[in-house]
């Protein structure tokens, strides 16, 4: 398959630097700076919305070689094993995030959101305002997820 090259549009700043902490997302406020290429009215109208989608590559950690084999969630023994695509995990092709935050300050390059899973450092790829009309309304999953989620977005 052919390949691409992407270049980061911007960087997470915040309080978390360690990759291992993996839960407690949900109060973490993180600041995006915006690379001063798409100049200080890249973000002009963001601020009417109530939330972003952020892509973001988990650039912390390896690329696994091997992906056929399904494997536990988290690598915890308790969770049924699941193939690469069943998860959103950041030991994944390509290590490519994706969060909705919601948004709580624009200003020039700078935007400011909160929830965000991503550590200070991480180079963000693209941002998209979070839109009713691209968000499921019947959203469903197995019932280990929310059990294992429970945690991950709490303050």
């Amino acid at each position: 398959m052919p390949s691409f090259e992407i270049t980061p549009i911007g960087t997470v700043h915040n309080d978390r630097t360690d990759v291992q902490n993996t839960d407690n997302w949900g109060a973490v406020r993180s600041t995006i700076t915006v690379d001063e290429r798409f100049g200080e009215a890249c973000l002009q109208g963001l601020e009417g919305f109530s939330h972003v989608e952020v892509l973001f590559i988990f650039d912390q950690f390896p690329e696994k070689g091997d992906y056929r084999e399904p494997r536990p969630y988290r690598g915890r023994s308790d969770l049924p094993p699941v193939g690469v695509f069943a998860g959103r995990g950041p030991r994944r092709p390509n290590r490519l995030g994706v969060t909705c935050c919601a948004i709580e300050s624009v200003h020039g390059r700078e935007l400011t959101v909160v929830g965000l899973d991503a550590v200070s450092g991480t180079p963000v790829v693209d941002l998209k305002p979070a839109m009713r009309e691209f968000l499921p309304t019947d959203v469903k999953q197995p019932g280990w997820v929310s059990d294992m989620m429970s945690e991950y977005f709490q303050p």
